[in-house]
């Protein structure tokens, strides 16, 4: 630490600076977010949906994400050791904590047990453009049931969801598959097996860019590998023709009915009892989502939904933002997905030694917020200040307390000034709060029992208007004087009135 001339130790500024990968919230996307997660909560206890809130940390094989054979848990998790040396995480979504919670308390949550989780997650990964280490999800769960039925409600429950949210039908689709249907394919190109592991997924990554690469560049990926615009090469899962065939065939049986493309799906997974096993459950699905009314676009059965499938042994859902939006160059690209889900029979099990159904869905409340604002859907509200009452006799501060009392018993925001600057330093905070209006009261005004309002939205309107200083120093604008008794009732008509101009 260095010494300046007077000899005394020049104290080191700690450099202000945020972490890779989180982000600061204000006011604005606060308040809109909250509004959001307000609609979701309504639609998801429509559906008889319960709240249930697990904490951000858990024990880290509970979250299935450790490296058994090491003495540190995956990096994808953020962890650290107890006192008693057992590792605990940050969780890494909601679905993990749920089939905790669900397997300790078995005996006291009703079958099926349903409810819904909104929260925090963390992900230990590199950032990225729009790739957070900390965001929101939020979930809701079926546990207990195992019936199509179960499912069904989950799509319709996400479709009602977007559109309370103010997305038209027509802007969106929810799209299903079925783990089952994949794993028939797999079995039907002879890729069944552990072994095969690696080169599942591989073929399962290609089938999941067919929007985005199409046809030709998905068999590129399934075959040899694909070279990008910019020179990189992606490895290939190497099957040979006939496989590639089959499975292009598989993405190619989306049909314009459920019927349709459940019948074109059923071709291309003959002879596996488990992809015909999954056909039958989308059939029936499909069935239930029709009867309900939702068969109509919004909710429609696709071969090409893969979801990350550590953990789904059955139906998988997307929901998926059709409208365009543009890119990081400005290029117009469909918005895309906004959350997901599906049917995870083992993960409960995996503290009861035995399976226990569980479907589920989860928002990427980050996310769809980002679209609700492209969109200009998202909206916050007003991000109108409180009114300021000012302090111009600091012997007085319990008067001005009293008058900003009123003011907040009748249900208006307001604050005192309790900093310690003089009156123009006060004006400008107020201005800085967006502040509607400012209370006055100087000697003056307490002698004549009087108040003075000065309307800081009309002050700026007139001011723009002056252009001369003398002329703008005479006029006040937007200043009154009202009786003090007059004041909850002029401060709600000044409210009212501005809020009238701003619509």
């Amino acid at each position: 630490m260095s010494k300046s001339k007077s000899g005394k130790q020049k104290q080191q500024k700690l450099k202000a600076r945020l972490p890779r990968g989180f982000a600061d919230r204000l006011p604005a996307d606060l308040n809109a977010v909250n509004r959001m997660m307000a609609t979701i909560s309504a639609v998801y206890e429509r559906y008889g949906f319960e709240p249930v809130e697990t904490p951000f940390i858990e024990y880290t094989d509970a979250l299935g994400k450790f490296l058994p054979d090491q003495d540190r848990p995956n990096e994808g998790v953020f962890s650290f050791q107890d006192d008693d040396e057992q590792w605990l995480s940050l969780r890494y979504d909601l679905t993990a904590p749920l089939a905790r919670f669900v397997a300790e308390h078995n005996q006291d949550v009703p079958r099926p047990y349903r409810s819904y989780r909104s929260g925090w997650v963390f992900r230990n990964e590199k950032p990225g453009p729009g790739r957070f280490r900390q965001f929101m999800q939020f979930d809701a769960d079926t546990v207990g049931a195992g019936t199509a039925a179960a499912d069904a409600e989950i799509c319709m429950m996400a479709s009602d969801t977007l559109e309370a949210l103010g997305i038209p039908r027509g802007d969106y689709v929810i799209r299903i598959n079925n783990r089952k249907v994949l794993d028939g394919v797999m079995e039907c190109i002879g890729l069944a097996g552990d072994e095969y592991a690696i080169s599942r997924l591989t073929v399962l990554r290609a089938i999941d860019k067919l929007d985005r690469l199409g046809v030709d560049g998905v068999r590129a990926l399934l075959g040899e590998g694909r070279e990008d615009e910019s020179g990189a090469v992606t490895p290939g899962a190497g099957l040979d023709n006939s496989a590639i065939d089959a499975v292009l065939a598989y993405v190619g049986s989306k049909q314009n009915s459920d019927a349709e493309t459940i019948a074109g799906i059923r071709t291309t997974v003959e002879g596996s009892e488990t992809g015909m096993a999954g056909c039958d459950e989308l059939a029936e699905i499909a069935k239930l989502v029709d009867a309900a009314g939702f068969g109509d676009g919004r909710v429609i059965i696709d071969p090409s939904v893969v979801r990350g499938l550590e953990y789904y042994t059955g139906p998988v859902f997307e929901a998926e933002l059709t409208f365009e939006v543009p890119n990081e160059k400005g290029q117009p690209v469909v918005f895309g997905s906004v959350g997901g889900g599906g049917r995870y029979d083992g993960l409960v099990g995996r503290f009861r030694g035995e399976d226990v159904p569980a479907t589920g869905f989860s928002i990427g409340v980050s996310r769809l917020a980002s679209a609700l604002k492209l969109t200009g859907r998202l909206s916050g509200g007003s991000d109108q200040g409180p009114v300021v009452v000012s302090v111009m006799d600091r012997d007085r501060t319990a008067d001005y307390m009293a008058l900003a009392a009123q003011l907040r018993d009748a249900g208006i925001r307001a604050e005192i000034y309790v900093g310690d600057a003089g009156m123009k330093a006060q004006f400008k905070y107020a201005d800085r709060r967006n502040a509607p209006c400012v209370v006055i009261q100087g000697e003056d005004e307490l002698q004549a029992g009087k108040l003075q309002i000065k309307d800081l939205v009309e002050g700026r309107r007139q001011a723009a208007a002056i252009a001369d200083h003398a002329e703008w120093q005479e006029s006040r604008p937007g200043q009154f004087e009202i009786d003090e008794g007059d004041l909850v009732s002029a401060v709600a008509d000044l409210l009212k009135r501005q809020a009238e101009d701003a619509t």
